[in-house]
């Protein structure tokens, strides 16, 4: 059990993953260039220019980070409020929130 996941069980929230509480890993660092060179290409939205739309939706939530599904041309933007994950699909292309999932 890592120190979070004990800070959690003490507080009776459920535990949320480390790699939810940390800033964007080296693993995933492939995603956002993905997401890059699809931009530059004219094929998606600027990552800034989806997290503008989205990022005000979600009030009371702590924004963490975003994954990039280069083959479905998704970004996944990750929030937290009280202690539970909310994750956010939104189609690249055209900025439309297509799926929530959490909190």
């Amino acid at each position: 059990m890592t120190m979070i996941s004990a800070v959690f069980l003490l507080l009776g929230a459920p535990p949320v993953p480390l790699a939810a509480l940390l800033p964007v890993s080296q693993h995933r660092r492939g995603d956002h260039d993905d997401a890059l060179h699809a931009r530059k290409q004219g094929r998606l939205l600027p990552v800034g220019e989806i997290e503008r739309r989205i990022v005000p939706q979600m009030r009371g939530a702590r924004y963490i980070g975003f994954d990039f599904d280069a083959g479905s041309a998704v970004y996944t933007l990750k929030f937290l409020r009280e202690g539970h994950v909310i994750w956010v699909s939104v189609d690249g292309r055209s900025g439309t929130v297509i799926g929530r999932a959490g909190g």
